[in-house]
């Protein structure tokens, strides 16, 4: 038998069986066609089974066709997002965030206009990482959207694409947003700010936000910003009643190698949460001050070994 004659068998073997009256026979039918490395037989019936009318069939459909990038799929998954069956459009919604070629950003762009909630937040994720030049209005304009779901993705993409051009849209949701995790996101977003000047105020109230994730996004960020004017305000979240966030204060603090930190530090080498003494040791380490050593001394004899390792390190630290 040829080579193309296995094929035709192969083909017609499998559309009887994704035709078969039983639904699982049909779903078992669509695993079976990993085992074809043939595009062009693949995803037609792929395709044809995202409309099948068990909603199982379809869910194994969407998710099998993670991995084939061409219009006709991402046309066909940006089709079954709102489909009836929940998971159905998760998984379409999977398989659309995991495309790679950023020529099919096209493709889902013009599905933005037609599409809202779900769908459209899985297709700004989509092209979240595509890093769509022209995705950059859409998503401007997608943070005014009443779905917090949707604001949540155009965010995402705003802080892929590090267009400055956003940075001011970006501020405003960070302090403005009713919902606590799109203003998290758009803090974390805001670290790609080439001027510090320009996103201080906004995180600098995101400081003082009344989530404590956000809290938590604006310290770091402002440490990856190096923002050295911002030591006061770190300082005081090493205060913060949440010990997650005096994590994170204490981690810029040490990137910022703040003196001034010293008393706010060593103090955490002492807090009941291992964690934060851990980072409170790094932290002196990084900033290098002999005044830290007593209180490092008396980290050497902490409960926990890897606080007790850390001080040793930040003390080694400190002695070059």
């Amino acid at each position: 038998m040829t080579a193309l004659s296995i094929q035709d068998g192969l083909s017609a073997q499998l559309k009887q069986r994704m035709t078969d009256a039983d639904p699982e026979i049909r779903r078992i039918a669509l695993m079976d066609l990993a085992d074809s490395e043939d595009e062009d037989l693949i995803v037609p019936l792929l395709i044809e089974a995202l409309q099948d009318v068990d909603a199982n069939v379809r869910a194994e459909a969407a998710a099998a066709l993670e991995g084939y990038e061409s219009e006709a799929v991402v046309t066909a998954l940006i089709g079954v997002l709102t489909d009836s069956d929940p998971q159905v459009g998760a998984n379409a919604a999977l398989s659309l965030g995991e495309l790679k070629d950023s020529r099919l950003g096209g493709v889902l762009l013009n599905a933005l206009d037609a599409s809202s909630g779900y769908a459209k937040a899985a297709i700004f994720r989509a092209l979240k990482e595509l890093k769509v030049a022209g995705s950059l209005e859409p998503a401007l304009a997608a943070i005014a959207d009443a779905d917090a779901d949707v604001r949540q993705a155009a965010v995402g993409v705003l802080g892929y694409l590090k267009d400055p051009r956003a940075l001011a849209s970006l501020s405003r949701v960070a302090t403005q947003d009713a919902d606590s995790e799109v203003r998290r996101i758009a803090v974390g977003a805001l670290g790609f700010a080439p001027a510090l000047a320009v996103v201080f105020p906004a995180l600098a109230d995101a400081m003082n936000d009344e989530s404590w994730q956000v809290r938590e996004e604006a310290v770091m960020t402002l440490g990856k910003l190096r923002a050295e004017n911002a030591v006061p305000q770190l300082i005081v979240a090493m205060q913060d009643s949440y010990w997650q966030v005096r994590i994170k204060a204490a981690r810029s603090l040490g990137r910022l190698r703040s003196r001034a930190a010293l008393p706010a530090l060593c103090e955490a080498l002492v807090h009941p949460v291992s964690n934060l003494r851990k980072e409170a040791a790094v932290a002196l380490g990084e900033v290098g001050d002999p005044a830290a050593l007593p209180a490092l001394e008396k980290a050497l004899e902490d409960p926990d070994p890897d606080v007790r390792k850390l001080a040793k390190l930040a003390m080694t630290q400190i002695a070059r």
